[in-house]
C-alpha cells in the first residue's frame, strides 16, 4: 500500500459512521442470555470476545459461562439498532432504555 491510499484508507475509518444499539449474548449450551447496549454495536463483539478469552471480562457469570462451555458455544446477535437522527445527548438514556426492555423480553441478565 502506498502511502496516498494509506492516507485515504485512514481517512475513510475515521470519518465512517458509528452504529449504536442493542446485543445480546447467547450461550447456546446452557441457553443463558446477557443484553447489553453500546455506542459501536458493529465492533463490540471483537472486544467482549477478546475480554472472555483473556479471562478478563467485567462480568463474573458471562465469564463463567465462557470458561465453562468455550467460544464455540456462544452466540452473538445485534438487536437493536438506533436511528441516526438520535441525538448525542438523547443517545446514552435511550440505549439504557432499549436495553431495559430487551433484557425484559428475553428474560435476560444486563451487561
Amino acid at each position: 500500500m502506498n502511502p496516498r491510499e494509506r492516507k485515504a484508507a485512514i481517512l475513510a475509518y475515521k470519518e465512517r459512521k458509528t452504529v449504536a444499539g442493542v446485543f445480546a449474548v447467547i450461550c447456546t449450551a446452557t441457553g443463558q442470555t446477557w443484553v447489553g447496549h453500546s455506542r459501536h454495536v458493529d465492533t463490540q463483539q471483537n472486544g467482549l470476545w477478546f475480554m472472555l478469552r483473556q479471562g478478563s471480562c467485567r462480568h463474573p457469570a458471562l465469564q463463567a459461562a465462557w470458561t465453562a462451555h468455550g467460544e464455540a458455544d456462544f452466540r452473538f446477535e445485534t438487536l437493536d439498532r438506533l436511528p441516526e437522527d438520535v441525538s448525542d445527548i438523547r443517545r446514552p438514556d435511550e440505549l439504557k432504555k432499549r436495553a431495559a426492555l430487551w433484557t425484559l423480553r428475553l428474560q435476560a441478565a444486563p451487561i
